[in-house]
C-alpha cells in the first residue's frame, strides 16, 4: 500500500508537502504514511482514492485495477 501511495504521488508530479496541505496534516505525517511508519486512517485513504481517482482496494494493494 505504501508503495502504491508513492508511485501515484510521483505520477501526478505532486510533492510530499502538496499533499500533506490537501490531506489537512503535516508533510512528516504524511511521509509516514508513504514508509509505513504510521498506519492511514479510513478517511485519508478515501481522500486519497478521490484525489487519484482510484479505489480503496486499489490503494490497499487488493487489487491492481485502477478503476
Amino acid at each position: 500500500m505504501y508503495r502504491r501511495i508513492y508511485d501515484l504521488r510521483i505520477d501526478n508530479d505532486l510533492k510530499q508537502k502538496d499533499l500533506a496541505d490537501y490531506l489537512g496534516c503535516t508533510q512528516v505525517c504524511y511521509s509516514y504514511y508513504e514508509t509505513g511508519k504510521r498506519d492511514i486512517p479510513t478517511d485519508i485513504l478515501l481522500k486519497l482514492s478521490k484525489l487519484y481517482n482510484t479505489s480503496v482496494d486499489y490503494l490497499l494493494g487488493r487489487t491492481n485495477k485502477k478503476d
